[in-house]
């Protein structure tokens, strides 16, 4: 058995200015990615700790999942690290239903 830290989720209301688009982010505790363009920031080891020195742009790079509940997958462009979030009501549908497309899905 190892004494590794307990995974645990921080919810942190933080509003910001997305990196890749320049789009104005109005956070709920649970925002983790831009809803315009739907780039994350590589800034948590454990969901809202901010403790990750990497800082990298996460990439969405594919969607999963059926209408009761989609995720999107995110790998950041510095350290390749993957990470997969839910989609909130508020994401681009087009920017989303563009990156399902790119692997033969629907959305």
């Amino acid at each position: 058995m190892t004494n590794q830290p307990k995974k645990s989720f921080t919810k942190k209301k933080e509003d910001f200015t997305c990196e890749k688009c320049g789009f104005s982010v109005v956070g709920n505790g649970y925002t983790n990615h831009c809803s315009n363009c739907l780039y994350s920031k590589h800034v948590d080891i454990s969901p809202g700790d901010r403790l990750s020195t990497c800082g990298g742009l996460m990439k969405p790079i594919r969607v999963e999942g059926t209408e009761k509940g989609y995720r999107l997958v995110h790998k950041c462009i510095v350290c390749g690290y993957e990470k997969t979030n839910k989609v909130s009501p508020e994401d681009n549908i087009e920017t989303m239903a563009s990156i399902a497309k790119q692997f033969g899905a629907t959305i």
